[in-house]
């Protein structure tokens, strides 16, 4: 067995003198041993016995045995003042560095590698409390010595390692480094590469400057390819550089994101697995609140994921598959905790307590309820759904992710339905955003219209605001609004243009469609309803505006109709108004421009101050606010209440008393403006009673102080009653 490995070693790599040595040895022990054996080789496997000495590499030999004279030579430098009582064998000095990276750049000397690399291991666990370990060589440095050591060691031994193991001084995949660790030269040296990255991981976890993590790991990216032979530095690797991601700031980020894409790209599938999962897990963690200034960072990590999914679209489908069956499923269960009703046997009678509670709701199973509606209008399901929506829309084009689109689609529109109350609007209005971008990427027809047309359904939209101007509200970075605040202009200015932009959105994007006519339809009958219900003139003229671009576009498309002379399976229908669509040039196209633009001024307007008061209330265009005859003045005086202090407000119930000595007619031509005592916004949460369910906005009561107003309003306008019959009631309250 021994000669036999003895063979095959010598037949897989060159040998070097002392192992020829011991081969022949061997062969020589064994023909005075056993001589009949010996005899026996030589007829059935004579090459065993015939060695050749020219198969002993005479390089290898001399570099193995500069190797060890350079390691004797080194120790007995450093072992210098061994006896003596200074302990100067573990100071490092400039010099030191200085001569090791002179004998490196001169012929790549082992020896200075390996004192490079034992100096580089006490940098890296400088100041750690390992106390008196007699096994390290170096242990004390001045802060010049470190900072060469750190930077010498971190530019230039990618460089030396890999021209120790013969390796391009750049690049290299995961088959590289797998074929070299079947080499001799892997097994000499690869304690080496173990050491450098070992010890650079463990600086990494203990450093807090982000600039010299980044450049760690900027650095290390050109040696992320060796981590194919360490499979547990390769995840302790990914586990660091996720955490920088996620949480880092400046450039750090991006540079961590660098270094997990190369190493994905480089290693493969083994990394890509770990990585899309802990950057999803890292997202997820990240998107449990929103608001404006962590809403960029957001974007950011999911920019980084969908890029990340470029490495390998075949693999990340089966990833993407299984996160959003889970998305269903959790909305699968909130559907169901929605419809699920207990059956009722025939014959059965109700207990006695159903009758005194009827259509009342056990606490349990409205506290079950609330938690399953909770885990989909929450700020981590709904990002998750517009990570997915982005990776939809980024790889609509290929094959493998094209799919996901459709059960992506149904989710989506899911949880726009699954609570039709005013006070997730913001919700519903984020969803068809999504459905959106997925139809404007894949080219497909989404009925996203009936969704916003629902939203004007409600009774708010329909009557003056009866809460104020109220605080300006970001639809944005909200997922629901108090049932104070539905009532105030604001949210309703907001809802409503939030609502013709999506539409109008829609309907662009099958504006050259040659069936608009019969697409718009039933939204331009929908529009003209909600202009004849509503009482807000700014509303309405919104509207007419939005009704005459749809006929506009409507009259478009006929014309050019009545000029086609194909069929509708004609493979030319495709092709139809192919000109005027690339030129943007119907109606829709061009209003939508419009659109986007005062979109964005409102965005703007609302960064600069999160509270906008008077006529600057919300900034929906110039145009909008020159023509409107709202008069503004009682909201500028309303709003006053949240500058000027508690004093403003006996100054504003003088107002409002002066107001109702007018005649009956002017308050009735007001009544838009009138408004009660202002609820600031830290007051509106305790208005809103948990145990209403979200739904049931028609039991809604309005503010007491709006109560007291109208109450007063009519016993104004009633003639029959006396004016002063309530203030003659006090004063003989007070005389008796």
């Amino acid at each position: 067995k021994k000669l036999k490995e003895d063979s095959n070693l010598n037949n897989s790599s060159p040998m070097s003198k002392k192992e020829a040595k011991e081969h022949i040895g061997t062969l020589q022990k064994l023909q005075e041993k056993d001589p009949e054996f010996y005899e026996f080789l030589k007829e059935h496997d004579k090459e065993l016995l015939e060695f050749n000495e020219e198969d002993i590499d005479d390089d290898f030999e001399s570099d193995e045995e500069e190797e060890e004279t350079q390691i004797d030579q080194y120790d007995n430098l450093d072992g210098e003042a061994e006896n003596g009582e200074e302990p100067s064998k573990n100071v490092i000095t400039t010099a030191m560095v200085d001569s090791w990276c002179t004998d490196i750049h001169d012929g790549a000397k082992i020896g200075a590698i390996r004192s490079l690399l034992r100096a580089f291991r006490a940098a890296c666990h400088y100041g750690d409390d390992s106390g008196d370990d007699s096994t390290t060589k170096f242990s004390t440095m001045s802060s010049s010595v470190f900072n060469k050591i750190m930077l010498v060691v971190l530019t230039e031994m990618d460089g030396i390692l890999r021209g120790l193991l013969k390796l391009p001084p750049s690049g290299g995949k995961k088959e590289m480094v797998v074929d070299l660790m079947t080499t001799r030269r892997w097994k000499n040296y690869n304690h080496l590469v173990k050491s450098y990255l070992g010890n650079a991981l463990h600086v990494l976890n203990q450093m807090t400057d982000n600039e010299m993590i980044a450049f760690m790991l900027r650095r290390l990216r050109y040696s992320s390819v060796f981590l194919a032979a360490f499979p547990a530095l390769l995840r302790k690797y990914v586990k660091v550089a996720l955490h920088f991601w996620g949480t880092g700031s400046g450039a750090l980020p991006v540079v961590s994101f660098l270094f997990l894409r190369d190493s994905c790209v480089r290693l493969g599938s083994d990394c890509l697995d770990d990585c899309i999962k802990g950057m999803y897990k890292a997202y997820v963690l990240n998107c449990h609140f929103i608001n404006a200034t962590k809403l960029q960072h957001i974007q950011f990590l999911s920019n980084c994921f969908i890029e990340l999914l470029r490495v390998d679209v075949s693999s990340a489908y089966q990833h993407a598959f299984v996160y959003i069956r889970q998305l269903a499923m959790i909305l699968k269960e909130a559907l169901s905790g929605s419809t699920k009703k207990k059956p009722k046997k025939k014959g059965e009678e109700a207990p006695p307590s159903s009758t005194k509670k009827r259509g009342k709701e056990t606490p349990s199973s409205s506290t079950s309820k609330k938690e399953t509606f909770r885990k989909v209008y929450q700020w981590k399901y709904i990002n998750c759904l517009e990570l997915w929506t982005g990776v939809v829309c980024a790889y609509s084009s290929e094959a493998d992710l094209r799919p996901l689109a459709y059960p992506l689609t149904q989710i989506i529109t899911g949880t726009a339905r699954l609570l039709p109350s005013a006070c997730y609007f913001p919700v519903r209005l984020r969803c068809v955003r999504m459905l959106n971008r997925i139809s404007a990427s894949t080219g497909s027809f989404i009925p996203v219209s009936l969704l916003l047309l629902d939203m004007l359904e409600i009774k708010e939209l329909r009557r003056p605001p009866a809460g104020g101007v109220g605080k300006a509200v970001d639809l944005l970075s909200t997922l629901k609004v108090s049932k104070a605040a539905l009532k105030t202009r604001a949210f309703q200015e907001a809802c409503v243009f939030s609502v013709i932009e999506e539409l109008t959105e829609h309907l662009a994007q099958w504006s050259y469609s040659i069936a608009f006519l019969e697409l718009s339809f039933v939204s331009s009958v929908r529009l003209r309803n909600f202009c004849k219900s509503t009482k807000v003139e700014r509303f309405r003229r919104e509207m007419r505006h939005l009704i005459r671009q749809i006929e506009a576009n409507s009259e478009f498309m006929n014309k050019k109709r009545t000029t086609i002379s194909f069929l509708p399976n004609d493979p030319t229908a495709a092709s139809f108004v192919e000109d005027e669509k690339k030129l943007q040039t119907s109606p829709l196209s061009k209003y939508i421009a419009t659109l986007r633009q005062r979109a964005q001024d409102r965005s703007d307007a609302l960064k600069e101050s999160s509270v906008l008061v008077g006529d600057h209330s919300s900034k929906f265009g110039n145009k909008i606010m020159e023509d409107d005859d709202y008069d503004d003045s009682e909201d500028e005086k309303s709003a006053g209440l949240l500058l000027l202090g508690p004093d403003s407000k006996n100054n504003l119930r003088e107002d409002v008393k002066k107001k109702k000595n007018k005649p009956s007619e002017e308050v009735v031509a007001v009544d838009e403006d009138i408004i009660g005592d202002f609820i600031l916004s830290s007051d509106e949460d305790s208005l809103v009673d948990d145990d209403t369910p979200d739904g049931d906005d028609s039991k809604v009561e309005a503010p007491p102080a709006t109560k007291r107003r109208n109450k007063k309003q009519n016993s104004h306008l009633d003639s029959s009653k006396p004016r002063n019959s309530k203030s003659k009631k006090r004063k003989r309250a007070q005389g008796k």
